[in-house]
Order: structure tokens, then C-alpha cells, then sequence
């Protein structure tokens, strides 16, 4: 996920407003003795930021990107986001988890293995094979479209949408129109990440938001 920079050199930031360094990754409790064969639970909780790598000037000039790749590649850091995502939903009791592409989709697997529950792939305009509900929304430095599968989600489901980043709220804004359609209920959103100065979360009034690292 990008975010601009400002005319100060030492501190990036993002689409004209300023943002800090990432802080420290809150520590949480430790989860409790629950373990899937795929998914062992990590329970000593890590400083991810440090696995949270900024790259300048992508995908535009002007951008400062922040690249989860290398916490992907670190078991330990992949599996103590898992762990930490794990304890933030149980208390909300989904019954099934929402993730955009792409990165999305990297963090809800596991964590919909973890907790035992189903996950629906939200995509863009034509990527799903059959009939969709859909919801427009505006990015940092675009606008783009989502799509679900109208027979994904029905009334009773309780859906917990899961992505890598909360910038500008766009995104989730969109997912949760989606999930109205669908006559589910919204059970939260967890999040890797909150680009605090683009202030999404006023989109997200009412949902329980966790989220791991405020940039």
C-alpha cells in the first residue's frame, strides 16, 4: 500500500498529509491453546514493523509503499500477525471472513483456517465466473471497483473482512456495501495496518476495527 510523501526529507508521508515512522506492533495477550495442523499456534508476540519494508516512489513518484513480502517469508512474523488476528476476531464471532485482492487474500487464508471458518474472495470486474453484487469505490490516487458472488454470503452469516491496509477506508467502505447487499451482517474488520493521517476509519463508524500497526 503506497502513501505520499511530503517536502520534509526525513519524514515520509502521504497524498499531501504527513505520516510517521511505523510505531511498535501492539502486543496482546497470548492466545489461548488452540492449533490447526497447518497453522501452529506462535505464541510469543513479535515486533512486526520490522518486517514491514519502505519502498520509495511506488507504484508512482511521490509514493512511499509499504511491503509486506518480507513478512510473508518470515514464518514466525506471518504467524504472530495470524495469532494476533486470531485473538482481535474470536471475541466478534464471525462465521465467515471477506478479503480483497491481493494481499487480502494472503492474510485471510490462514487466518480463516485458524479460526475454522469459511472465506469469500472479494475481485475486481470480471474475475468471478458467475452472478455479482458490486460496489464502486476511490483509492488514495484512482478509483476502482469490487465484486462479490451474489450466492457467497446469505442473512445469519456474520462477516469479518480482513486486509493488509485501512488508508483512506475506500476499500472496506466498498466491502461492507457488499455485504449488505448480500443481507449479511458486518462482524468487524481486522486490519495489518491503519494509515492514520488519511483518517479511514470514519468510513468505518459503528464496526469494530483491529488494527496491529499504526503508520
Amino acid at each position: 500500500m503506497g502513501h505520499r510523501r511530503n517536502d520534509r526529507p526525513d519524514v515520509p508521508a502521504g497524498r499531501g498529509v504527513r505520516a510517521r515512522p511505523l510505531m511498535d506492533a501492539l502486543l496482546l495477550r497470548p492466545a489461548p491453546s488452540i492449533s490447526s495442523p497447518y497453522f501452529p499456534v506462535h505464541k510469543e508476540r513479535m515486533d512486526i514493523s520490522a518486517f514491514i519494508r519502505h519502498v520509495p516512489d511506488y507504484p508512482h513518484p511521490g509514493i512511499l509503499f509499504y511491503d509486506i513480502t518480507p513478512l510473508l517469508a518470515s514464518p514466525e512474523a506471518f504467524g504472530s500477525v495470524t495469532d494476533q488476528m486470531a485473538d482481535a476476531a474470536r471475541p466478534l464471532r464471525p462465521t465467515v471472513i471477506v478479503a480483497p485482492e491481493a494481499r487480502g487474500f494472503l492474510l485471510a487464508a490462514p487466518l480463516a483456517q485458524r479460526l475454522g471458518i469459511g472465506l469469500v474472495p472479494i475481485r475486481k470486474p470480471g474475475k468471478l465466473p458467475c452472478a455479482v453484487f458490486s460496489a464502486s469505490y476511490d483509492l488514495e490516487y484512482g478509483s476502482n471497483t469490487l465484486c462479490m458472488h451474489k450466492d457467497a454470503l446469505h442473512a445469519g452469516d456474520r462477516a469479518l473482512i480482513v486486509d493488509d491496509v485501512l488508508a483512506t477506508g475506500g476499500t472496506a467502505e466498498a466491502m461492507l456495501h457488499l455485504i449488505r447487499q448480500s443481507g449479511a451482517d458486518v462482524a468487524g474488520c481486522c486490519m495489518l495496518m491503519e494509515l492514520d493521517a488519511l483518517k479511514g476509519r470514519r468510513l468505518l463508524e459503528g464496526i469494530p476495527l483491529s488494527v496491529l500497526l499504526h503508520v
